[in-house]
């Protein structure tokens, strides 16, 4: 098959690949590659065309855990940095489109089949109304998707709405969230709701209890620890990470008008699995005085991450800027 279209999600830890040869068609070869093995995207490229042995595609597109607002890319969770006309130049591209990564995820969203969904609580989304989207990784992105009349796949959201502001709803969450304060200054959402951010929680309550606990350097070592070995502490930074998240998932459908639904993406909720339906995310999402009973009727779903779908996004930019050339 003659390569037509280089895929990639790029973030903070990983970047995932993917080819088509055509339009419409199968991701294949698909490969996870750590972004700390490479010190370059052209390196990391380069290895997964040499690896899958396909000659380089005519067109690319990547979704990357950044604003992309000009040519110049630096990221915000990594050390790459480039420029996308000495990527498109280098690689021969005819055609390169780099957008948020969650923007390329907000264009999969209409694509996405019931079974690559998890339910967590609410009603029945509403036909053409906004759809909302967030979700905790290396980084918290946020976008969503809007309908304008006579549109059935959306229009994205780009934007960078992991980094609004933070807000305690209770004497605990002010007391930890005065410890990140000390740490960082501005105390964003992503702060707490990613995957370093849950590291600091637990550390933030250790400080608080004044004892012992235990030391972890991850996400994967906190959830562990609450999930496994049910450490008290790391199950209250686990409740305040997921009741954060709620909340932050509140302001967006609100802000939104998201009647349509909440999607969770990222990989750290997956992880969590039916625990997470148990958890203060959803009664914090609702818990927003009198509009409880409006966004007790929102759906919310958890993203199956296997199906790589901000893949599948990146291929719709390609068509709409093909469209709007």
């Amino acid at each position: 098959m003659t390569p037509l279209r280089l895929l990639a999600d790029i973030g903070g830890t990983n970047i995932r690949l993917a080819w088509q040869d055509q339009p419409d068609g199968p991701l294949l070869d698909t490969r996870v590659l750590p972004c700390a093995q490479f010190p370059t995207v052209d390196a990391a490229l380069a290895t997964y065309l040499a690896e899958v042995n396909i000659a380089t595609p005519r067109e690319a597109a990547f979704g990357i855990a950044n604003p992309v607002t000009g040519d110049a890319i630096r990221m915000t969770n990594h050390s790459w940095s480039f420029s996308q006309r000495a990527v498109r130049e280098a690689f021969g591209f005819e055609r390169l489109v780099v957008i948020n990564d969650f923007t390329a995820l907000a264009l999969a969203l209409p694509l996405l089949t019931p079974e690559q969904l998890r339910p967590v609580g609410g009603g029945v989304a509403v036909p053409g109304a906004a759809i909302a989207l967030l979700g905790p990784g290396t980084g918290l992105g946020v976008s969503g998707l809007v309908f304008p009349p006579g549109s059935s796949l959306g229009v994205p959201l780009s934007g960078e709405g992991g980094h609004v502001t933070l807000a305690a709803q209770t004497q605990r969450e002010f007391d930890v969230l005065g410890i990140l304060q000390e740490r960082y200054g501005h105390v964003s959402a992503e702060r707490a709701v990613c995957g370093a951010g849950l590291v600091d929680l637990y550390h933030a309550l250790r400080r608080l209890a004044q004892r012992g606990g235990k030391e972890v350097s991850s996400a994967a070592q906190v959830t562990e620890l609450a999930l496994q070995a049910n450490d008290p502490l790391a199950l209250e930074a686990l409740e305040l990470f997921c009741g954060f998240l709620g909340s932050v998932a509140g302001n967006l459908a609100l802000t939104l008008g998201a009647r349509g639904g909440v999607f969770i993406g990222g990989g750290m909720v997956p992880r969590l699995g039916m625990w997470f339906d148990q958890s203060p995310f959803r009664a914090r999402f609702e818990s927003k005085g009198r509009f409880q009973s409006y966004l007790a009727t929102i759906p919310c779903w958890v993203i199956d991450p296997s199906a790589t779908p901000a893949l599948f996004g990146a291929s719709r930019a390609l068509d709409i800027a093909g469209s709007d050339a």
